[in-house]
C-alpha cells in the first residue's frame, strides 16, 4: 500500500502515536470502564483529563500565571465574533477595533467585527506583513487584531523581528489580539506581549470543534450586554471551561497531542523541525520558474505553503499524480486556486521529502 501523507490545511494530520493511543483507550479509559466520549464533563475522570491538558498547554507555551486558558466549542470563525463581543463592552459605543489585514482570515475577522464595532484597517497587504512603520492605528482603539499566520494565503509574521515591535507613545498600552490558529505550538511566542491569543484546534492541536483561548485576566468582564452567557469569557474562565458542556473528546485528544509534543522536545524542537521542513520545500519551489510562490520571502509561512504551476493547465494532472503517490489534499483553497501544502507539527520530514521528490519529478528535473 502506498504510504499516505496528508497535507490538508485542516482538519489536519495528527501524530500516529496519538491516534494509536486514542484507539487503545476508546472503549475503556484507564480502567474506568468508560470511553472518554461517555464521561460526564463534571466527573473526576474527565476533570483529570482537562486539568492535565490545561497544565501541559500552559507549560508548552510558558503561559504566565495572570492568563486564563479556555477550551471552547467552535473554531477560528466563531472566535472572530466572540472576541469583539468580549472585549469592547467597556468602551464608549461604538468602539473601534484596529486590524492588520494580511489575507483571507484577517479579512473574515474584519467582516465579523464590523457587526459589533467600527473597524479600522490600519495596514493591508496580501503578499507580505506591512511594515509596522506604515500602520495607521486608532488612538483609544479597543484592541489591535492580527492573524499571525494566514492559512489560505501563506503569510506568517516574522516573530524573530518582534510581533509587533513594542508600540510606544499613545499606543504603548494597545491590547494585542492574535489569531494563531494555524501555527500555534510550531514556534516560540512571548504570550505576555498579547492580551488574547486564540486558535482553532484542527491544525496543530487536535480535531475540529475545540478552540483554545488564552486571555489576560484584566480583559475579562468587558463583554457587551448582548454576549450570550455561554460565550462570555469571564463566565467560561470562572467555571474552568465547564459553564457549558465542553467538547470533551476533542479536549482529550488535544491533551494527548500536548503530551506527544512534550516527549518530542516541546515547542523549541517543533520550531527546529518546522524550519527544516519549510526550507526543504521552498528550495524545491524556488529551483526554477516551473512553480511560483507569491509571498515575500521574509513572510513565507512555515506551516501553510501555497504555490502555483506556471502552466495552470497542468493542475489536474499534478493533483492526479500526487494522489497516485499518496500525497493528498494538495489542492489550494477555492478562493485563491493553485496548490497548498500544509506541513504542521505532525507532518514528518519524510512526507515533505516525498512531496519534494514529486515536485522535481513533475517539473522534469533530474539530479536535484
Amino acid at each position: 500500500m502506498t504510504h499516505i501523507y496528508n497535507f490538508s490545511a485542516g482538519p489536519a494530520v495528527l501524530p500516529k502515536e496519538v491516534l494509536a493511543q486514542a484507539a487503545a483507550e476508546m472503549l475503556d479509559w484507564h480502567g474506568s470502564g468508560m470511553s472518554v466520549m461517555e464521561m460526564s464533563h463534571r466527573g473526576p475522570e474527565f476533570i483529570s483529563i482537562y486539568k492535565a491538558a490545561e497544565r501541559d498547554l500552559r507549560e508548552l507555551l510558558a503561559v504566565p500565571d495572570n492568563y486564563k486558558i479556555l477550551f471552547m466549542q467552535g473554531g477560528g470563525l466563531s472566535q472572530n465574533a466572540l472576541v469583539p463581543l468580549n472585549l469592547v463592552g467597556h468602551k464608549p459605543q461604538p468602539a473601534t477595533i484596529d486590524f492588520i489585514h494580511t489575507g483571507s482570515w484577517s479579512g473574515k475577522s474584519i467582516k465579523e467585527a464590523a457587526k459589533y464595532a467600527n473597524v479600522n484597517v490600519a495596514a493591508s497587504s496580501t503578499t507580505q506583513v506591512p511594515p509596522q512603520s506604515e500602520w495607521k492605528l486608532t488612538p483609544g482603539a479597543a484592541y489591535l487584531h492580527m492573524c499571525t499566520n494566514e492559512t489560505i494565503d501563506g503569510i506568517e509574521f516574522d516573530f524573530d523581528a518582534g510581533v509587533p515591535a513594542p508600540l510606544d507613545g499613545e499606543f504603548a498600552n494597545t491590547v494585542l489580539v492574535a489569531d494563531m490558529s494555524s501555527h500555534i505550538l510550531s514556534r516560540r511566542v512571548d504570550v505576555s506581549k498579547y492580551g488574547l491569543i486564540f486558535a482553532g484546534a484542527q491544525k496543530n492541536i487536535g480535531p475540529a470543534g475545540v478552540t483554545i483561548v488564552i486571555v489576560r485576566e484584566d480583559l475579562l468582564g468587558k463583554a457587551l450586554p448582548a454576549c450570550p452567557s455561554a460565550f462570555d469569557f469571564k463566565l467560561v474562565a470562572d467555571n474552568e471551561s465547564m459553564y457549558n458542556t465542553p467538547p470533551t473528546y476533542g479536549i482529550y485528544i488535544a491533551g494527548l497531542v500536548f503530551q506527544w509534543l512534550k516527549k518530542q522536545g516541546g515547542v523549541a524542537e517543533m520550531e527546529k523541525r518546522a524550519i527544516a521542513k519549510a526550507e526543504l520545500l521552498y528550495a524545491a519551489l524556488d529551483a526554477d520558474d516551473f512553480y511560483q510562490t507569491r509571498v515575500a520571502k521574509q513572510n513565507r509561512s512555515r506551516m501553510n505553503v501555497p504555490f502555483y504551476l506556471k502552466d495552470e493547465s497542468q493542475n489536474e494532472a499534478f493533483l492526479a499524480g500526487a494522489k497516485a503517490r499518496g500525497l493528498l489534499q494538495l489542492k489550494g483553497h477555492k478562493s485563491v486556486g493553485g496548490m497548498r501544502a500544509s506541513i504542521y507539527n505532525a507532518m514528518p520530514i519524510e512526507g515533505v521529502q516525498a512531496l519534494v521528490d514529486y515536485l522535481n519529478e513533475f517539473a522534469g528535473r533530474t539530479g536535484k
